[in-house]
């Protein structure tokens, strides 16, 4: 077939799938590969040890798929919209309801298939493989990647999934976007942690996100207090991004509040058993870090903002046989117990790192 039909077929059906947008790059070794090693090589990953991994592969998509030529970029709305289901505490938009790797890959399946009717061979991600996704992302033309290291889009805004399909098809790349981020340091600013340590470059270990999602481990008792009331992931870079004022409340249901989970007061959280925990998160991004690890999470927003009707449920987390848990209700009940105490200053401030 024709590439330049070929290329009107994918993205026609890339539409009908519910694609927001869809852009294909040449396969090429990435723009910043040498910037991505460098990040990695620094241990700025901290436990994502799989991003040192395949370093070959991950820079480079023909080194995935022999004979490939491009890479379909395509982008999914998932903004559930702008209000909180539970003003006590946050959890990460994207993680208010279904899994989206579930929801994309099912959408991927679907588009590979019709490729290969096009005579191509596809592999395909949604961030579960090698692939430097943004830079392919801003080599397509589907947006520019923001100062926080956030994927841009002039029609979405910032509230969007990313997925790859490397094809062996020979298709026309799209031309780059401009990154029209300007002056603005809105993201940077905002960071609770200042993880984001310049234009670009985030420290993984300081990040929110990677401290309540991806750290297996205590949480640093100098960075707890910064955390706030999230309690799974942190939205905070994106939320302030000008370019959302264009996001649209996306139409797929699935990525919409989960009511059963957000009627939960926090102290709640802490009496589910390993069972309840994964039904009341069933196919949900959350079920991956296991019942300790989002147990760990809620004693330290507790921490933060608790008061004295919590203290008995983390009295009794104390006493479990879980080693993670009991470490970090201990130190909630000492952080509430300080703020009752009204001849002591209140322990966020005195833990603010200098």
């Amino acid at each position: 077939m024709d590439p330049v039909i070929a290329k009107r077929n994918v993205k026609f059906i890339a539409t009908k799938l519910g694609f927001g947008d869809c852009r294909v790059a040449p396969a090429r070794r990435a723009r910043h590969a040498d910037e991505f090693l460098r990040w990695a090589a620094e241990g700025k990953a901290g436990d994502m040890k799989w991003l040192e991994r395949d370093p070959e592969r991950r820079t480079d998509p023909r080194n995935i798929l022999p004979g490939a030529q491009a890479v379909i970029c395509l982008a999914l709305n998932y903004y559930p919209g702008p209000v909180d289901p539970n003003p006590a505490y946050q959890i990460a938009r994207y993680s208010w309801n279904e899994d989206y790797h579930d929801i994309i890959e099912e959408k991927l399946r679907d588009l590979d298939l019709a490729m290969q009717e096009l005579g191509g061979t596809q592999r395909y991600y949604v961030d579960t493989g090698p692939v430097l996704e943004r830079d392919m992302a801003t080599e397509s033309g589907l947006g520019w990647n923001g100062k926080s290291c956030v994927q841009i889009h002039r029609r979405m805004g910032a509230w969007f999934f990313l997925a790859e399909l490397i094809t062996t098809l020979p298709l026309e790349p799209d031309k780059p976007t401009q990154n029209y981020c300007g002056k603005c340091s809105a993201c940077i600013d905002t960071c609770p942690t200042n993880a984001i340590t310049r234009p670009h470059h985030v420290d993984a270990p300081r990040c929110i996100s990677y401290l309540t999602i991806e750290h297996k481990g205590s949480i640093p008792e100098e960075l707890r207090p910064l955390i706030g009331n999230r309690l799974y992931g942190c939205d905070d870079c994106l939320a302030v991004c000008p370019w959302n004022r264009f996001a649209k409340v996306s139409r797929d249901i699935r990525f919409h509040a989960r009511t059963e989970v957000f009627e939960h007061q926090l102290r709640d959280f802490l009496a589910l058993t390993d069972e309840q925990f994964r039904s009341l998160f069933r196919k949900s991004p959350i079920k991956r870090i296991k019942r300790n690890r989002f147990l760990r999470n809620v004693c330290v927003v507790l921490g933060n903002v608790g008061d004295s009707g919590d203290l008995p449920a983390l009295e009794a987390a104390v006493e479990t046989e879980d080693p993670l848990i009991a470490e970090h209700a201990a130190w909630a009940i000492s952080q509430i117990k300080e703020r009752m105490d009204p001849t002591k200053c209140t322990s966020g401030a005195r833990n603010l790192p200098a």
